[in-house]
């Protein structure tokens, strides 16, 4: 079920929310679903001499913990890039360390790697965080995978572009992290997740790169949570 403050998003003839702090919830499988969380990224760019606030990793944490108790998820998957780099496990500060430690153990967690997850023979920094691994997984019928397939027919979630949508209102231009959701006119489709990371940055939902990577398709739209609702903004549709 559904919690009330959350929009539902039909998808796959699955039932979905986004929430407010860009996760995906899947009632069915009582499934948290985020995507490139880049933990520890400050850190990585301090060790080469770009100093940011050290703390992206415990607001990202946080972030989860407070989508897990709101959504009572009792699994999580991450959708790949889920540390920046090889090592940023060993980086965490202690605060950060206990969260993910802690929020490892009272949950089913996945890790499913992405092209930041370097060492993926070991999988070192997702092992020494507890939870499991894998490249990618099917559940239900739906393949969670870090990067979408280009020419995948079945339905798909995945992450790895960031998407933003871009707005100009009243010569004030807006951007807000969303889903980029295709839809296939066989009631399949696929969806991009938005980072959830505090540090990801984000690309042009409208970028031929996304649109390219979720052919084929009859539709593809940026779908963003407010206020309660979901505001479905169209990217691309097919030629009649």
């Amino acid at each position: 079920m559904v919690p009330l403050s959350f929009a539902t998003l039909a998808f796959a003839n699955e039932e979905f929310a986004i929430t407010q702090g860009r996760a995906l919830y899947w009632p069915r499988e009582r499934a948290l679903l985020v995507a490139d969380l880049h933990l520890e990224k400050a850190s990585f760019f301090a060790r080469h001499g770009q100093l940011l606030p050290p703390y992206d990793s415990r607001e990202t944490l946080e972030r989860l913990a407070l989508a897990i108790r709101e959504t009572g998820a009792r699994r999580v998957y991450t959708l790949g890039d889920n540390f920046h780099d090889a090592r940023g496990a060993s980086r965490l500060e202690p605060h950060a360390a206990g969260m993910l430690a802690a929020l490892t153990r009272v949950t089913d967690w996945v890790w499913i790697t992405g092209n930041h997850d370097i060492d993926k023979v070991s999988g070192a920094a997702e092992a020494a965080a507890g939870g499991t691994m894998a490249n990618e997984l099917v559940i239900a019928g739906l393949v969670l995978r870090h990067r979408a397939k280009a020419g995948e027919t079945r339905p798909e979630l995945s992450g790895h572009y960031h998407p933003r949508l871009q707005l100009t209102v009243r010569s004030r231009r807006i951007r807000r992290p969303c889903a980029v959701v295709s839809a296939d006119g066989r009631g399949s489709g696929r969806m991009i997740l938005p980072a959830f990371g505090a540090l990801t940055g984000g690309m042009n939902a409208a970028d031929p790169e996304i649109l390219k990577a979720l052919q084929p398709a009859r539709t593809i739209d940026a779908v963003v949570p407010a206020g309660g609702k979901l505001a479905t903004f169209p990217l691309w549709r097919a030629a009649a």
